[in-house]
């Protein structure tokens, strides 16, 4: 018999919104989070889909998100949309402020949407995916907590900080990807301990800074920046331009507030949408040169 069971999309979000609200999340946080835990088993992201929920729901129980948190939207005359998570998971707070993201960038060829106190979940590509398909190119990048070592460094210091990208195609597949600035995402080290597997070789470090290929000694010790001082550097940049720069925690920060690394991690999110018509500014269709370009990649 096969331990395998299909079912559809919408399916599987109304199972994980029914389990979300039995646990005490409002309907909205609940439909918000659903949404990125379907796109993480529909794209066969498995470190980001059903696996998050356990964690999603240990952080509720340990009482360090708020479940029914109500973002608040802040605008003005500026490039800049701010959101006050409130506490709540991110997804939300992205959502409410996404609209008025659209429409400065639309108005001004560039805006910028920075989050504050918010806890995040899972990814960051839904978000520039929502963004492409409203016609916007679109960048997403956030810290974490200090889990992964700087270049030539063996203590953890960095986040994961993952980086997402969004660019608007014809059809339904607009080009988007999301990666960590680590080699890998910190779920996918808890899904090979889980699994009984090795590491592969060059992805952490244990608690006396040797390399190691045990997950449990990984957890407990540092990941590795992918690509050494290239990865490192756009760690860095992610921890200035997400953390400093919207006066939001830093990845040590993020730590020294949560106490442990089993949990969801507090901090901030900066996302920042452009619109190609207006900033090519009439050199070219942005749209079809682009074509061109991932075509030929394709």
């Amino acid at each position: 018999m096969s331990d395998t069971i299909s079912i559809s999309t919408e399916e599987l979000a109304g199972l994980v919104r029914e389990i979300l609200n039995k646990a005490g999340f409002s309907a909205d946080h609940a439909a918000a989070i659903a949404k990125t835990i379907v796109a993480g088993e529909r794209d066969g992201c498995k470190s980001h889909g059903v696996y998050r929920i356990e964690g999603c729901l240990r952080t509720l129980k340990s009482g360090k998100v708020v479940a029914d948190a109500d973002p608040v939207v802040t605008t003005d005359d500026s490039a800049v949309v701010r959101v006050d998570a409130k506490g709540g998971f991110a997804n939300l707070a992205f959502e409410r402020g996404a609209p008025a993201l659209v429409e400065k960038a639309r108005k001004l060829g560039i805006a910028a949407l920075a989050i504050n106190d918010c806890t995040h979940f899972a990814a960051l590509w839904p978000e520039v995916e929502a963004l492409a398909e409203q016609g916007l190119a679109a960048i997403a990048m956030c810290p974490s907590y200090a889990t992964v070592a700087p270049a030539g460094g063996t203590k953890p210091l960095l986040g994961t900080n993952p980086f997402a990208f969004g660019w608007p195609r014809p059809g339904d597949y607009p080009y988007v990807f999301d990666f960590a600035t680590s080699v890998a995402a910190r779920g996918e080290l808890e899904l090979y301990r889980r699994a009984g597997k090795q590491l592969p070789e060059g992805w952490a470090v244990d608690a006396d800074g040797k390399p190691t290929t045990d997950p449990e000694a990984a957890l407990a010790g540092a990941m590795l920046p992918f690509g050494e001082h290239k990865g490192s550097a756009i760690s860095t940049m992610i921890e200035l331009l997400a953390g400093v720069m919207i006066g939001d925690f830093t990845s040590p920060e993020a730590l020294d507030f949560l106490g442990t690394t089993t949990l969801a991690p507090r901090h901030g999110e900066l996302i920042i949408a452009f619109d190609p018509a207006r900033m090519a500014g009439g050199r070219g269709n942005p749209q079809e040169r682009g074509e061109v370009l991932i075509e030929a990649i394709a």
